[in-house]
């Protein structure tokens, strides 16, 4: 029987890389989205879209859409990057960082708590940003936040999961050309989708917690 994985913000980038990555690997992909694309339609086996998941409504559609299901992955993966200078600073623009990189994929993991099994995985598409200790340019205030809040998040449901044997990872996909960043990464998305499964294949209840780089870096807090 095909394991199965569900990654949010399937229908481009990173999440269309992993969607792709998965089905080549010979797993029943679940692609969440906004707006779907025909890239995820082809590799998808099931594709919803119309959920943004920052609302609760949303969300709980998703799971209602996925009564039955068991899922072996859910990857957090949408995200947004928006830029603060100090002197600038646009404060409903942290506000919707913070909604979707780090109160979003805290309520996606819990609404979908039940479908996970023992054995389950979660990954949170994070980024070395949220790291406290590595953060020497500043800047970035909602992005940064979001994602170090993003890891706290994972952190704690790392020790609340782990009693029903899932594990849980922090994982930086690398510097990717997106959108996200006008496409001027150094790692394609594919790359960055084959480091990202290769943290995921490694991760077990002894590692749940853990915040790395898709290269396998463990990343400083």
């Amino acid at each position: 029987m095909k394991s199965t994985v569900l990654i949010t913000g399937a229908n481009r980038g990173v999440g269309l890389a992993l969607a792709e990555h998965y089905a080549e690997a010979g797993y029943r992909v679940i692609g969440v989205c906004r707006s779907s694309s025909e890239a995820l339609a082809q590799v998808a086996d099931q594709v919803i879209e119309g959920i943004d998941v920052t609302q609760p409504s949303d969300v709980e559609r998703l799971a209602d859409t996925l009564k039955g299901q068991t899922l072996d992955l859910l990857i957090n993966n949408a995200g947004l990057l928006r830029d603060e200078s100090l002197g600038d600073i646009d404060f409903d623009s942290i506000r919707q960082q913070m909604e979707i990189n780090a109160y979003a994929p805290l309520r996606v993991a819990e609404s979908l708590l039940p479908l996970l099994k023992q054995g389950s995985k979660i990954a949170n598409i994070t980024s070395r940003m949220g790291s406290i200790a590595d953060n020497n340019s500043g800047g970035r205030y909602g992005y940064r936040a979001s994602k170090a809040a993003l890891n706290a998040f994972g952190k704690s449901l790392a020790v609340d999961v782990k009693p029903r044997g899932i594990a849980v990872a922090q994982i930086h996909p690398g510097y990717v050309q997106t959108r996200m960043v006008n496409f001027g990464g150094v790692i394609s998305p594919t790359e960055a989708a084959q480091g990202i499964a290769a943290r995921i294949d490694a991760l077990t209840l002894d590692t749940s917690g853990g915040f790395w780089h898709s290269n396998g870096e463990s990343l400083p807090w």
